[in-house]
């Protein structure tokens, strides 16, 4: 499922979700420059579990193996479609969970959910040695908080299923329901797997959609945005076709 658009308009200009995008792309053509250097960049600044767990033992210390990369590899990407996916899901829903929670409150939730999704992973892989990057976790996160605040509203999706192609409108708590099942069963898969070859951080993915919706309700929403209600959905079928 490929999300196109939400129809919950944003009742103020999310400067801090299109602040975010240009951070995570400026640093992407960062590490693009490097060239040969781009795998030695990753091992360095990207969150390596062994490394984090054991980083008071390590030259540099907790400030070089943890607390930095803990924050850097949020901001940090492995590739062309990892990076444009992850800003296409965050342009989709981080408008409207930042005008839920104002702008200020959304920056810290981001990187709150971004570090929380982190620190999961680390404990479902504690002695991987393979560096973590990219803003998968706060952006589960971010689905998180608008599956609480936005339930009702309808996500215009491309749907692939084989050589079956279809544009749909699908409530948003069936889209992120079924997103956070394949999370959860991916990631089931992987870790009894437990190899060593790298792929998608799954746990990062589900702790920060948990984390986020931890930290909605923590923060509180704004009482002046109205959230959309069943009822605002029911002049729609749940699967149409535009």
């Amino acid at each position: 499922m490929i999300p196109l658009r939400d129809s919950t308009p944003s009742g103020t200009l999310p400067f801090v979700t299109i602040g975010i995008i240009m951070l995570n792309s400026m640093m992407w053509l960062y590490q693009v420059s490097l060239g040969p250097r781009f795998d030695q960049f990753i091992m360095e600044y990207g969150l390596v579990p062994l490394r984090f767990l054991l980083s008071h033992n390590l030259q540099g210390g907790v400030l070089d193996n943890a607390m930095v990369p803990l924050v850097a590899s949020v901001f940090m990407h492995g590739g062309w479609m990892h990076i444009i996916g992850n800003m296409w899901f965050l342009w989709i829903f981080g408008d409207n969970v930042e005008d839920r929670l104002g702008h200020a409150r959304y920056a810290l939730f981001y990187i709150l959910c971004g570090i929380g999704a982190a620190l999961i992973q680390v404990a479902f892989h504690p002695s991987s040695k393979i560096p973590m990057v990219g803003a998968s976790g706060a952006i589960s996160g971010v689905l998180g908080a608008y599956l609480v605040s936005y339930p009702y509203a309808r996500i215009h999706t491309l749907l692939i299923i084989f050589f079956i192609i279809r544009f749909v409108e699908i409530p948003a708590f069936i889209f992120l329901i079924i997103w956070f099942l394949f999370q959860l069963i991916s990631g089931t898969v992987e870790w009894g797997a437990a190899n060593e070859t790298g792929g998608v951080a799954y746990w990062a993915h589900m702790g920060g959609f948990l984390v986020g919706i931890v930290l909605l309700w923590i923060m509180r929403s704004n009482p002046e945005r109205r959230t959309p209600t069943w009822e605002d959905s029911r002049s729609s079928k749940f699967f149409t076709r535009w």
